[in-house]
């Protein structure tokens, strides 16, 4: 035994620099001495440390480490060494994204060394190139993205496997008995993973909650939730605070507000709406010009800092809308009751009332906590349909439309309050377009779902005047709040809704694809970019290609995000923006209203840091729920097409890759793909070029854009996923 204790030791003595090295690269700049770095190759014998000694100062000599304190050393920086962002292909392979660096570094799968998908790495380049690309290997894991994943549970004997419904998670799961749990085999689990052992092919991990079985409904919600660590009920102390809390309306509060209880106040909502978080009032003043209120529902007096009911919400950031349901930001008792500007009730609200003339001018601006009085609740169907009948001498709303399912008559004032603001919202909208606003009037799909939430039919929601209207006062309030803050001297720290213009190549891209279409863009300054994008949504309205289009247009835009640093709005076309009208439903809201209300009562700026890190976890939780949105869009989809796959069904080609083409059906804009393998009347091969793939025999070409008939050959719930059997073009069918 001793003989092999020093073979061993001989061993670490040997690579010791390599050994140093590493263990330096893993402290992720964290300093160390001689002792801790001998404990950690464990080696404490006196021969070992001087042996130690003497390697740190060659290292130090040759540039390799740096000492930073007496004694204390840390890896020097290497330009063979980047930092980056994890994103892994269906097929296993990784791209790292470098900010600093113009293209991605490719990592083969041997050379992930146990990183995911999200994870921060280090990565070591290579000196070599593939195919033209920086390759490299991963040598340090810095942050792991996620560590608890969905899949399905493979139970043998003494263990289980739990496979991962997610193209970019190229290994299972191992675990063992003891931590499988209630778990069924087949079952749906949220599984976390406790440990990856050196030698281990697969992660160690452990069964965190079971979701049920694959292909049920609540199964599949819930286990879109749980992929994107997103909650589906309030912890029980989150509840019972909320339900202590005195929502009532207390005449010493009304005191210290701008009371506007007998200004004519109403809401414009969705007709299926629980939650009313803004209202508008409207009167006519003596000289001519119109007083409109935005009346926002203050939430941040019920939501105190440091409570568990704030920290729920902070950590939440964002209401998550599903197909079938919404999981709420705040509980029900805040955003149905307290919160809702519900009609004939009295709420305390957070406002932005402006003077404006009848040219749409602002000429004078007030911010401030208000108690307003709700006279009337309309859906957008109503308010349209005074909008559409301004002749009219009594505005009868009609049973079909109706939020009551009956007919009745809009007050004369109301309805006069909603024609004149419809006015200026479309001269305000024009302004906004000719300063270079880009206008996005994407289509929506929506789905009729029965008592059981199985979809009944798919319909399109567009933006109509009534929405355009309560979105132009909104857009008023958000940008006026955002410049009074950030006009202010010395400067205020903020919470800004920021937009970048679009990245060059993405343009270019964008412009090479609709030039298939015959449409060009004009891309000499951003303005002239952001009139001919305008121009390109306005022109192909109706067209086969309208919804290609307008998905390519908007992935070429940045994300918008939240940050304390302010660049302004390049979709919006606004130097100052922010979000203030939704505090029920986004926790940034929140944190504006707080700083609005400090600042009007004087007090000092903000920590900016603080409020730094406050955006950056409220844009990522937007992401999250945004992709979980989209995953329960295309799961009832998926759902939708089970039932009709006996039929079929005209599509585009929205997309063309080496190994199928993306078709989407232009009744319901579900997505699915023609595997090149299923071509069976020839041999096709992808032309990157050409946005097509080709037959090799016939020369027979399927185009992006082109317009073919299609029928379901599989629909898989699990993995939200259609694939078509191609019937053929359109112009070959319908000879």
């Amino acid at each position: 035994m001793p003989k092999r204790k020093t073979k061993k030791k001989n061993n670490k003595i040997k690579g010791l620099g390599e050994s140093i090295i590493k263990i330096l690269r893993k402290a992720n700049s964290k300093p160390y001495n001689y002792k801790q770095i001998a404990a950690k190759l464990g080696l404490d014998d006196p021969n070992s440390r001087n042996q130690i000694t003497k390697k740190i100062k060659q290292l130090t000599a040759k540039g390799t480490i740096n000492e930073v304190e007496r004694g204390k050393y840390v890896i020097a920086p290497s330009k063979n060494y980047y930092t980056g962002v994890v994103d892994i292909t269906s097929r296993g392979q990784g791209y790292i994204i470098v900010d600093d660096l113009e293209d991605d570094i490719f990592v083969s799968n041997k050379n992930l060394n146990k990183a995911l998908n999200g994870d921060v790495v280090e990565v070591y380049v290579f000196k070599r190139k593939k195919r033209g690309k920086a390759e490299g290997e991963i040598t340090n894991i810095i942050q792991r993205k996620k560590t608890e994943f969905v899949g399905t549970i493979d139970i043998h004997e003494n263990f289980a496997f739990v496979e991962i419904n997610d193209s970019s998670m190229y290994t299972d799961i191992f675990v063992p008995k003891s931590n499988i749990g209630e778990a069924k085999g087949g079952e749906k689990v949220l599984v976390e993973i406790i440990d990856w052992p050196e030698k281990a092919d697969s992660p160690l991990g452990q069964v965190k909650k079971v979701l049920g079985m694959p292909g049920e409904h609540h199964t599949e919600i819930h286990s879109i939730l749980a992929q994107y660590g997103l909650p589906y009920e309030f912890p029980h102390e989150v509840e019972e605070y909320a339900n202590q809390l005195d929502t009532s309306i207390q005449e010493d509060e009304i005191n210290k507000r701008r009371d506007m209880r007998d200004v004519l106040t109403f809401t414009i909502d969705p007709k299926d709406a629980k939650d009313f978080d803004d209202a508008l009032s409207f009167q006519k003043l003596e000289n001519g010009n119109y007083e409109i209120g935005i009346h926002i529902a203050d939430v941040s007096h019920y939501l105190k800092p440091g409570t568990v009911l704030d920290d729920e919400a902070y950590e939440r950031a964002t209401s998550v809308y599903l197909v079938d349901r919404v999981v709420p930001m705040l509980p029900e008792v805040l955003s149905n009751n307290a919160c809702s500007l519900r009609p004939n009730e009295e709420k305390y609200t957070f406002s932005a009332v402006f003077e404006i003339d009848n040219q749409a001018k602002v000429k004078n601006q007030w911010f401030g906590r208000t108690v307003t009085y709700s006279d009337a609740r309309f859906a957008y169907e109503e308010a349209q349909h005074v909008i559409e009948n301004p002749e009219a001498k009594e505005h009868e709303i009609p049973a079909n439309i109706s939020i009551t399912d009956k007919e009745y008559t809009v007050d004369s004032n109301i309805a006069s309050a909603i024609l004149e603001m419809d006015r200026l919202a479309k001269i305000l909208r024009t302004d906004r377009m000719r300063q270079g606003a880009i206008s996005f009037d994407k289509v929506e799909v929506k789905f009729k779902l029965d008592e059981n939430n199985e979809p009944e039919g798919v319909y399109f929601k567009e933006s109509k005047d009534a929405n355009k209207l309560i979105e132009e006062f909104m857009l008023l309030a958000n940008r006026s709040v955002a410049e009074f803050i950030g006009k202010q001297n010395p400067p205020k720290t903020f919470v800004y809704r920021v937009h970048a213009e679009p990245d060059d190549e993405k343009i270019a891209a964008l412009e090479r694809i609709i030039q298939r279409f015959g449409y060009k863009l004009d891309t000499r300054d951003p303005k002239k970019t952001a009139n001919s994008i305008n121009k390109l949504l306005k022109d192909v309205v109706g067209k086969k290609e309208q919804n290609l289009v307008d998905v390519l247009a908007i992935r070429t835009m940045s994300k918008a995000v939240y940050t304390t640093n302010n660049i302004g709005h390049y979709g919006l076309a606004f130097d100052y923006y922010t979000h203030f009208t939704s505090p029920i439903r986004r926790y940034p809201d929140v944190m504006v209203h707080r700083l609005l209300q400090s600042y009007l009562d004087k007090n000092k700026s903000a920590n900016q840091d603080e409020y730094e890190d406050k955006c950056g976890h409220s844009s990522e939780m937007e992401n999250l729920a945004t992709n979980a949105e989209r995953d329960s869009i295309k799961y009832m989809q998926v759902k939708y097409m089970l039932d009709h796959e006996d039929e079929d069904f005209l599509g585009v080609i929205s997309g063309v890759t080496e190994w199928g083409i993306y078709i989407e059906i232009v009744s319901n804009k579900c997505e699915g793909m023609v595997r090149l393998s299923d071509l069976r009347d020839d041999h096709y091969v992808f032309d990157k070029d050409e946005f097509a793939v080709v037959g090799q025999r016939t020369h027979n070409k399927y185009t992006l854009g082109d317009e073919v008939y299609v029928k379901v050959k599989n629909a898989d719930l699990v993995r939200k996923h259609l694939d078509f059997t191609m019937l053929g073009s359109k112009k070959e069918i319908e000879k």
